[in-house]
């Protein structure tokens, strides 16, 4: 009878372990269900050249983000001048280039501040799935672990006048992809090149072979960049797909089949950073590059949703149009785009503190324990205390210009930075130099658990 105790213990560490590995991945734009969140304790505040690991230089410029799962990181960056893409795995303990490759493509119109690589990969244990577009093919791709490639689909036209930058999600077998497109306000060179409005779907494909699953229609207004993320409503049930984009506001759907759970139509303008839950309620902005309609927006979800309140840029708040919103507990914090930041209370919109910054932000914020990092465009770092009290605690300089959310994992951040006279990339680690550690801490975390299974037995 104690050995067979003894197994069914080993077996439930067994199978602890890869929940435990995995609550570390960081496999898609902004980590965890998008979160931007992590419980690291091996990341600097202030650091100096000795905190930093390595330093990479990769081909091409991009402003998506390093994912990353196990000791890889992948990435994925473009010639500025050919569109040609590449897609690298990079060792996250050492720096080493594993493996690149190259796809050939077409040069064609981007906003200013865009790139041709700024869709954030997704990851699974498996594979890595990237996805760019040139007006007249959209291509969605997966690779596994050591670079050979896996399938593809070609998702079609693809009309809007900045640029593509849809990130892949990962839930369960499937991969979904909001593939947002421009319907109104074409300009006159998209015309001239005969682009026609585009259409807007939700997607889920089968994750191993590509075979598409589902796909929902959305309404095509406004070209949106908004990555979904898994919502577990606070009354129980199941699980829910929410997004957001000015023709459908903020909207659920059922992960598995597609089938819309609820909408609510509350955006004018172009919703460009993601949609987060807080305070058992769902935030999304909207805006444009005027800057001065931006407004945020919080919901309550459920078959009758309803706006539970709204901030509009004001001399008291500023809403982020580009960079995503991060929370801590029923804390929310909002690093605008231009000059300013501001905490929010999730439940009641409350404004703690908003404060002036004269820094421009274009990448979004993540959060280590209870403090906030966040490069600036000129490649400084900004810590902020996630508190109700307004502090900036460090401001480190990478060196290098950045318009990219860091990842973290294996004890380490990654920042991704570019250069500004030649057609390259950065990525820097900086952090805990002894990834297995963080699998100690995970191996050590089980055999307590085991331990007190023993205990209470």
């Amino acid at each position: 009878m104690k050995n067979t105790k003894h197994c069914v213990l080993w077996l439930f560490a067994w199978t602890l372990m890869p929940s435990l590995l995995v609550a570390q991945e960081w496999s898609r734009f902004r980590g965890p269900n998008g979160t931007g969140a992590s419980e690291s304790s091996t990341i600097p505040v202030k650091w100096t050249d000795k905190d930093i690991n390595w330093s990479t230089q990769l081909p091409g410029i991009g402003h998506s983000s390093p994912i990353g799962w196990g000791n890889k990181l992948f990435v994925l960056s473009a010639d500025p001048k050919t569109a040609t893409r590449h897609v690298l795995c990079v060792d996250s303990e050492t720096g080493d280039i594993l493996w690149q490759r190259d796809y050939k493509s077409l040069p064609h119109h981007l906003h200013a501040r865009s790139s041709f690589a700024s869709s954030t990969p997704g990851a699974d244990s498996q594979r890595v799935y990237v996805a760019w577009s040139v007006p007249n093919k959209t291509t969605l791709r997966a690779l596994d672990h050591s670079g050979a490639e896996v399938w593809t689909k070609d998702l079609g036209t693809w009309t809007s006048q900045h640029g593509y930058g849809a990130s892949p999600i990962i839930y369960k077998n499937l991969l979904i992809l909001h593939n947002s497109q421009q319907a109104r306000g074409l300009k006159p060179h998209q015309l001239e090149s005969g682009q026609k409005p585009g259409r807007s779907y939700m997607f889920a494909f089968d994750a191993q072979t590509g075979d598409e699953v589902w796909r929902k229609e959305l309404k095509s207004m406004n070209v949106c960049y908004s990555v979904p993320f898994i919502f577990s409503p606070p009354q129980g049930g199941p699980d829910e797909l929410v997004c957001t984009s000015t023709g459908n506001g903020i909207f659920s759907l059922n992960p598995l089949t597609g089938e819309e759970n609820w909408s609510i139509d509350v955006f004018k303008m172009r919703t460009v950073n993601s949609p987060i839950t807080a305070g058992g309620l769902i935030f999304g902005t909207n805006g444009s590059g005027a800057y001065s309609g931006n407004f945020l927006v919080a919901v309550r979800g459920g078959r009758q949703p309803e706006i539970a309140f709204q901030l509009k840029n004001s001399g008291k708040f500023k809403a982020p149009y580009v960079p995503s919103l991060i929370s801590y507990g029923d804390l929310v914090f909002c690093i605008y785009d231009r000059g300013f930041a501001s905490c929010i209370d999730a439940k009641t919109g409350k404004i703690h503190w908003f404060e002036r910054t004269n820094a421009a932000f274009n990448g979004s914020p993540v959060r280590v324990r209870d403090k906030i990092y966040i490069a600036d465009e000129d490649g400084i770092v900004w810590v902020f205390a996630a508190s109700q009290k307004y502090q900036v605690i460090a401001k480190n300089p990478l060196g290098n210009p950045s318009r990219s959310t860091p990842a973290v994992l294996n004890g380490q951040i990654c920042f991704r930075t570019y250069s500004e006279s030649k057609p390259v990339s950065q990525l820097v680690s900086i952090g805990q130099k002894n990834p297995e550690s963080s699998e100690c801490e995970q191996t050590a975390e089980a055999l307590r658990v085991i331990n007190s299974v023993k205990t209470a037995n």
